[in-house]
C-alpha cells in the first residue's frame, strides 16, 4: 500500500494528512505556530518556525499511523495565500513573513493609486495592501542588510516551503498562488514586468510559475524519509478547496471558513472582470490548461472567534458560542464590524476600523458573542450579493462554452 502526504500550511498552523492510494484518509497531525502581533497591529510569522512545523507534523502523522516511511510516494502542498516571505539563496529567512491579514503596506499601496486601473486590469485584483505586491515592496524597503538582487528570493508560503524542502534546488510556485500576488498578468500568464516596475520589485526575485500539478521538486523531509519523493502538486488553500469540493465547472461556487473566508466561483476558461468588488484570479493550471475564478475574500471570520476567546476572554472554547448566541436578548441590535485590519471584499477599505455599534446598557457577553457570529454571516452575504450581480456575465459565458 502506498500513501500520499498532504501538507496544508495555514494561517494558524500546519496539518499533515495521510491518504492511501484509494484516497481514504488514514491519519492527521496538527502543529500550531505563533501569531506575532506588535503594538501597531502588524501580523507576522516566523518562516523557520513554519518550516519546522511542516517537518514536525509530517513526522507526527507517520509515527501515529505506524506506516512505513518508505511507503510514502508523493507529497502535495496547499498553503495560506498572500502571506509574503523573503529569504536568501541559502534558504535563510531575511525577515519575518508579512501575513495576509496585515495592512502595514497600505502607504505603499496608496502611493500606487495612479496605476490602480492598470494594475487591476492586468492582475484582476483591486489595489490593496492585502496582496503580496505591496508587502514585497515593504519587505525590500524595511529588511536590514539586504544581499544583492541575485541573492534575494521573494514569494508566497508555497514557494518558501518548496525551496526549503528541495534544498534550494527548485524555486517554483503555481498559477493559483502567482495570480494572488498582484504581479501576475492573467492574460499573458506571466509575471508582469510593468507591474513589477510600478512596485519596484525585480522580476528575477520571483519564482518560476508552473501548473498546479507539476513536479515541484524532490524531498526527503530533512532526512526523515529513506529516499526522496516528488512534490507533485501545489495550490493556494482556497483554490484547493474549490477543486476538492468538486467545483470544476463554470458557475460552481464554494465558501470556506478558516481564519478568514473565501467565496469563490469557477468561471471556466474565461477571465471575467468584476465591477462589484470581487477579485479575478486563476483557479489552477492543470496539464497546460487554466481555469479562472471570481472571488471575495474576508479577513476576519474564524479569527473573530479567536478574538472572543484570546483577547476578550468571553469564551474558553469556540463551542460555547452557540449557546451564548441563543441566550442573547432577541431585541438587542448590537452589530460588530470586525475591521481589525481594514475591510476586504467587496469594500476594499484598508482605512476602516473595527466597531461595536448599537449597544445599550443591557448589552452583555451573550449579545456581543451573537454580534460576532452575525458579523461572519453578514460579511459572507455581502460577498454573495456582489457575486450575484456578476452571475449574469458568468451564466452567459457558461452558456456560450456549452455551445
Amino acid at each position: 500500500m502506498g500513501y500520499i502526504l498532504g501538507i496544508d500550511q495555514s494561517t494558524q498552523g500546519t496539518k499533515a494528512i495521510l491518504t492511501d492510494e484509494n484516497g481514504r484518509m488514514v491519519g492527521r497531525a496538527d502543529r500550531t505556530h505563533r501569531q506575532i502581533i506588535n503594538a501597531q497591529g502588524w501580523v507576522s510569522h516566523d518562516l523557520e518556525e513554519i518550516y519546522q512545523s511542516v517537518i514536525a507534523a509530517a513526522k507526527d502523522v507517520v509515527e501515529q499511523t505506524g506506516i512505513r516511511k518508505a511507503d510514502i510516494f508523493a507529497i502535495g502542498i496547499s498553503n495560506q495565500r498572500e502571506t509574503t516571505a523573503i529569504w536568501n539563496r541559502q534558504g535563510e529567512p531575511l525577515n519575518l513573513a508579512v501575513v495576509w491579514q496585515c495592512a502595514r503596506a497600505k502607504e505603499i499601496a496608496h502611493q500606487k493609486k495612479a496605476h490602480s486601473e492598470e494594475i487591476e486590469k492586468k492582475t484582476g485584483l483591486p489595489l490593496s495592501p492585502y496582496f503580496p505586491a505591496a508587502k514585497m515592496a515593504w519587505l525590500l524597503q524595511n529588511t536590514e542588510e539586504l544581499p544583492e538582487t541575485a541573492e534575494i528570493r521573494l514569494g508566497t508560503i508555497d514557494s518558501w516551503l518548496i525551496y526549503r524542502l528541495a534544498n534550494g534546488e527548485q524555486w517554483k510556485t503555481d498559477y493559483s498562488n502567482a495570480s494572488r500576488t498582484q504581479l501576475f498578468d492573467l492574460h499573458t500568464l506571466q509575471w508582469s514586468e510593468e507591474i513589477c516596475r510600478i512596485f519596484d520589485i525585480p522580476v528575477e526575485c520571483l519564482p518560476t510559475v508552473c501548473d498546479s500539478n507539476s513536479l515541484f521538486g524532490m524531498t526527503d523531509l530533512d532526512g526523515f524519509l529513506p529516499h526522496k519523493v516528488p512534490i507533485h502538486s501545489a495550490m493556494g488553500d482556497s483554490h484547493a478547496a474549490l477543486f476538492g469540493q468538486g467545483c470544476h465547472s463554470c458557475g460552481m461556487i464554494k465558501t470556506t471558513y478558516g481564519t478568514g473566508s473565501s467565496i469563490m466561483m469557477n468561471t471556466g476558461e474565461s477571465c471575467i472582470a468584476s465591477r462589484h468588488g470581487l477579485a479575478t484570479s486563476l483557479a489552477w493550471g492543470i496539464d497546460g490548461k487554466v481555469n479562472y475564478v471570481l472571488e471575495g475574500n474576508i479577513n476576519y471570520t474564524g479569527a473573530v472567534i479567536t478574538w472572543l476567546k484570546d483577547d476578550l476572554q468571553l469564551i474558553q472554547s469556540p463551542g460555547e458560542t452557540e449557546a451564548a448566541a441563543k441566550a442573547a436578548n432577541p431585541q438587542d441590535r448590537t452589530v460588530l464590524v470586525p475591521a481589525f485590519s481594514g475591510l476586504s471584499a467587496p469594500y476594499w477599505n484598508d482605512e476602516a476600523k473595527g466597531m461595536l455599534y448599537g449597544m445599550t446598557r443591557t448589552t452583555g457577553r451573550n449579545e456581543i458573542i451573537r454580534a460576532a457570529l452575525d458579523s461572519i454571516v453578514l460579511q459572507i452575504q455581502a460577498v454573495l450579493d456582489a457575486m450575484s450581480k456578476c452571475s449574469c456575465t458568468v451564466r452567459k459565458q457558461a452558456t456560450e462554452n456549452k455551445r
